[in-house]
């Protein structure tokens, strides 16, 4: 490795104060939401266009990977600990505040203007099954940026004493899910939990940037047995996502259980810190961790965009195993495996196309990137970790 390469670059401007296990957190927890989402999202071809399904439904001996692949927990935990570090620092509420929707926002915009222009392209010949499963898989991670920029707006409220708001925030939900689900209460009162149960890992990473000392191994036991309980006792779904058909789910919207283990996923994410820190010291782990963390709001919002794609340009005269066919075997769990490298070079693909447009370049055909075009790419990277937030 050359001092002149990006690894070596970036290790080299990066304070030695930076809490490095943060972003390797970040950069986990979004691979943990790719993931997931590309295992457990299935297409079934029918008659009438194509209809989501899941291998959950199944097969319910997947269920635990629903217990590793569902990191929002570690999203909303890394997310209050980046919005605590940043407070402190800014001239005011209102420039910190729009600061950070800009940052959030702008690639959501980007997002939702491509999709127009395809819902203009190849909407009006698709049948309306195929577009009304397209539009809800392909929307639904804006739920999380609108959550978390509401959340991101409340620092202040919850800066003073965020460990404090815990347990009242966790009395709530459970308040909640006893009104909805054990007294027959309206099932809009759920959506209450959105902000409530979220907002708890978010107080524990303000907390910690703070430098509370979070009793790790008690949140990790505690969650998990409180997690065994509800499922065990109270009726609770084991699988920590939402399955079609299924009556109930922990996520959509989120319950006691959701809560719980993600109380669990805070303490295993506080014991990892300094493995994690360890870890990436590395400079070739840690360019890969700084290029995840500078992409993450975009590989979230396109991550199932490249799921979608691959599985409408493969449409064909016969469905293929993995990609239009019931996941109701475990040969299908399989066949999907052998997809994921081709959802990974759609997505990564997008990226750099979208990077390379951003930065006033169209790609030409048989011509290699010059030395400017590589430094536009890296400075950003390198600024952003090369400073302490």
């Amino acid at each position: 490795m050359t001092a002149g390469s990006l690894p070596a670059r970036l290790a080299a401007a990066t304070p030695a104060g930076r809490d490095r296990s943060i972003d390797v957190l970040r950069a986990l927890a979004i691979a943990g939401v790719v993931l997931g989402h590309w295992l457990v999202t299935a297409f079934v071809l029918t008659g009438s266009g194509l209809r989501v399904a899941s291998p959950l439904a199944y097969l319910p001996g997947l269920t635990p990977v629903s217990w590793l692949l569902q990191t929002l927990a570690v999203f909303f935990f890394v997310g209050g600990f980046a919005a605590a570090g940043g407070l402190p620092r800014a001239s005011s509420y209102r420039g910190w505040l729009l600061a950070r929707m800009n940052r959030l926002f702008r690639p959501v915009l980007a997002f939702l203007a491509c999709w127009a222009v395809a819902a203009l392209v190849w909407m009006p010949a698709a049948d309306p099954e195929s577009v009304r499963t397209v539009r809800v898989i392909v929307l639904s991670p804006l739920w999380f940026v609108v959550v978390y920029a509401g959340l991101i707006a409340v620092t202040p409220l919850v800066w003073s004493r965020p460990g404090r708001a815990v347990v009242p925030l966790v009395a709530a939900v459970a308040v909640v899910d006893v009104a909805r689900l054990g007294l027959g209460g309206p099932s809009w009162l759920g959506w209450v939990n959105v902000a409530t149960a979220w907002l708890v890992p978010f107080c524990l990473g303000v907390a910690c940037a703070r430098g509370a000392r979070l009793p790790a191994v008690g949140l990790l036991l505690g969650g998990i047995v409180a997690t065994a309980a509800l499922v065990h006792w109270f009726d609770y779904p084991a699988s920590l996502v939402g399955v079609p058909g299924q009556g109930r789910s922990n996520l959509n919207p989120p319950t006691l259980v959701a809560v719980s283990f993600g109380l669990a996923q805070v303490g295993m994410a506080l014991l990892l810190r300094g493995p994690l820190t360890r870890l990436a010291c590395r400079p070739l782990v840690w360019a890969v961790v700084g290029v995840t963390n500078l992409s993450a709001m975009r590989i979230f919002l396109w991550h199932q965009t490249a799921l979608v794609a691959v599985t409408l340009f493969a449409l064909g005269s016969a469905p293929l195993p993995g990609l239009h066919t019931a996941p109701d075997t475990w040969w299908w769990i399989l066949a999907r495996l052998r997809w994921l490298p081709v959802f990974a070079a759609v997505l990564l693909g997008g990226l750099w196309l979208g990077a390379r447009i951003g930065a006033g370049r169209r790609p030409r055909k048989g011509r290699s990137l010059p030395p400017q075009a590589s430094a536009r790419w890296s400075t950003p990277l390198l600024r952003c970790f090369g400073r302490r937030s």
